[in-house]
């Protein structure tokens, strides 16, 4: 069976990476930029999955780091859709660094971040409906909508 999934079925994603020497400073922990792209690629990779079609970063809201990334470790990116608005989508990423050794894993960085959806102009477009079903969805797409209340009141000018 080859079919695809509807648009807006697919609301989570894992990515994992191997940290290599290449990503690490000489103490070997590994840089918080590359850590920053990984959590761009997961959640970019999310949000086009769950829209179906190009996706650009809007915004980060915040990228909070808990805990150093060592050359050696396995990075599981879990990335989620917390909230869907007209044209763009918040996703959720979960950062968990395992030791490979001992088997001991850490919550190392959670993100924020919004993309805008994209049509083949590049103009923004409607992206699919997110329908929270268990408690932990409609936590996130609630603590979402007030990240996205606060952002949108940020952009407005201050009155005199």
């Amino acid at each position: 069976m080859n079919e695809p999934l509807p648009r807006g079925s697919e609301t989570r994603l894992v990515l994992t990476h191997l940290m290599q020497p290449a990503d690490a400073n000489f103490m070997g922990n590994i840089h918080g930029g590359i850590m920053m792209k990984l959590i761009d690629e997961a959640a970019g990779a999310c949000a086009y999955r769950f829209c179906r079609t190009k996706v650009v970063t809007a915004a980060i809201d915040r990228i909070d780091f808990h805990h150093p990334v060592q050359v050696g470790n396995l990075v599981r990116l879990l990335a989620n859709v917390n909230f869907a608005g007209k044209t763009s989508v918040e996703v959720g990423v979960r950062v968990e660094a395992e030791d490979l050794t001992t088997g001991m894993v850490a919550h190392t960085n959670s993100a924020y971040l919004v993309f805008v959806a994209l049509s083949d102009s590049h103009k923004p477009i409607p992206v699919p409906p997110l329908v929270a079903e268990t408690p932990d969805q409609k936590h996130w797409y609630s603590e979402a909508e007030e990240r996205r209340r606060k952002r949108l009141a940020e952009r407005q000018p201050a009155d005199s």
